[in-house]
């Protein structure tokens, strides 16, 4: 299934600044000037029905964002026993521009999680691009009580960054998961952990590092 790519320059305010002028320990360059175009070739998941997450690209080339607007796992109460684990995979269509390479170099998540005494839950993530086999996991614990929004933020060092192969076209792959357990909390209460929220959608965004590809 394929989900339209959405422009915004309303997503900008939301955006990191760009990536430093190139580096001569690291490589990292100024992001291209050229138009960068990412589009969702697959979109698979509990967490993630059909028409219900979207990528839209920043003005300044340096970030993406995933937008998620039904994105629930939940445990206790009447919620369905499968209902306590959701997760998505979004496999996309990276465009760049002659000459360059991306790498992933930081995400943040955010949503609403509403945790009974007793009970926890987990927002976890993963990255590779398609063929490789380096793949990227990040995992971010929360316990009750608590209800309130959350934020969460994957970080890359710089020498740990996962390029995207230069010359070929690599489809990249982000697996995201939120799981909800009910320990010792009340059967008979509900919690639950969001990627998407009551009043409007979250946006989860991934900022974008860059370099030159060697000549060939």
């Amino acid at each position: 299934m394929a989900v339209g790519l959405l422009m915004s320059s309303a997503i900008g305010a939301l955006l990191a600044t760009a990536v430093p002028a190139q580096s001569p320990s690291t490589g990292i360059v100024d992001p291209p000037p050229d138009r960068i175009v990412i589009k969702v070739a697959t979109v698979n998941g509990s967490g993630c029905p059909q028409g219900t997450a979207a990528v839209a690209v920043s003005p300044d080339n340096t970030a993406f964002t995933v937008t998620y607007s039904d994105y629930l796992a939940q445990v206790g109460g009447g919620s369905d026993p499968t209902a306590f684990r959701k997760n998505c995979q979004l496999n996309l269509v990276v465009h760049v521009p002659h000459g360059f390479t991306y790498a992933v170099a930081s995400a943040d998540y955010r949503g609403f999680a509403s945790l009974q005494p007793g009970a926890s839950s987990v927002q976890r993530a993963s990255y590779y691009f398609q063929g490789s086999s380096n793949t990227e996991f990040r995992s971010h614990p929360f316990r009750g009580p608590y209800n309130d929004n959350w934020q969460a933020t994957d970080t890359t060092d710089w020498a740990q960054l996962v390029w995207a192969p230069c010359g070929v076209q690599r489809n990249f792959n982000i697996n995201t998961e939120l799981r909800v357990g009910a320990g010792s909390s009340n059967p008979a209460e509900t919690s639950f952990m969001t990627m998407d929220s009551t009043d409007g959608d979250i946006s989860t965004i991934y900022h974008l590092a860059w370099k030159e590809c060697p000549d060939t």
